[in-house]
């Protein structure tokens, strides 16, 4: 068996990022994945983007890498959510930004004979949202090939982030499942990573599962961090890692607001 873990929205929580990473290296896994939302919302997303870029061996762009590495992600927004990017991005120097702007939108690989599609948020773009109680149809649109995926590729199983709720979905043949948050989970407040169980890279057909894995850490020490840092809206940020409950829920089930 040759396991992986996927990591995602972190969010510049750098000390839910360092309980998770003991977690898995106590678990041996040596390939990770990260879905995206390296940054936003938490106060050290330079600590976090150069832990992953050496602890993990690929990512994809979340919502929160483009608005603040883009600029101008092609969507409006707020006063207070340009002050919270213009923040997230003064905390980046090029180098870093330029990282976040080269992530790819997907990864596709095989594992036990499965196509395996990794995204941040769906296959239509990084600001087109998936509930994990939306449709059947909804969450079957997840498999699909668009302008912003590899051709060719129709994926059996679809690995996604961007809600901050961990979940696992069989559809028919398919397999559509939800890595949770690390530095910003909205279910329950510790920090979430998915293990896939299987060989990575193998074609051929063999056992294949997925365990999502909840790990405790300190939160009143990250929200020290926060406070320290100077960064905005410290209190819902408290809040929310106190709670697991967002800010934002009526603007959240509108679609459109970004975690």
């Amino acid at each position: 068996m040759d396991n992986l873990a996927i990591i995602s929205d972190i969010h510049g929580n750098i000390t839910a990022l360092e309980a998770v990473i003991t977690d898995i290296r106590q678990r041996d896994i040596k390939t990770v994945f990260c879905l995206g939302d390296f940054v936003g919302k938490g106060p050290n997303p330079a600590k976090v983007l150069d832990r992953c870029r050496t602890f993990c061996v690929n990512g994809v762009m979340g919502n929160w890498d483009a608005l603040v590495s883009l600029y101008d992600p092609g969507i409006p927004v707020s006063d207070e959510l340009q002050l919270r990017i213009n923040w997230h991005r003064a905390q980046l120097d090029p180098d870093r930004l330029e990282y976040l702007t080269r992530l790819p939108f997907s990864i596709d690989f095989m594992m036990s004979g499965r196509k395996v599609r990794l995204l941040h948020a769906s296959p239509q773009g990084l600001f087109h949202r998936v509930f994990y109680d939306d449709t059947d149809q909804k969450h079957l649109e997840m498999f699909d090939d668009t302008s912003y995926t590899s051709k060719d590729f129709t994926p059996d199983v679809v690995g996604y982030s961007d809600i901050h709720f961990a979940f696992q979905k069989n559809l028919g043949q398919r397999l559509l499942f939800n890595v949770g948050s690390v530095g910003n989970p909205l279910d329950v407040p510790t920090a979430c990573y998915a293990i896939l169980e299987g060989d990575y890279k193998s074609s051929e057909e063999a056992p294949f599962s997925i365990e999502m894995i909840r790990v405790s850490y300190d939160i009143e020490a990250e929200i020290r961090y926060a406070h320290a840092s100077g960064m905005p809206d410290i209190e819902p940020y408290a809040n929310e890692l106190r709670t697991s409950q967002y800010r934002g829920y009526k603007e959240l089930k509108s679609k459109s607001h970004p975690l």
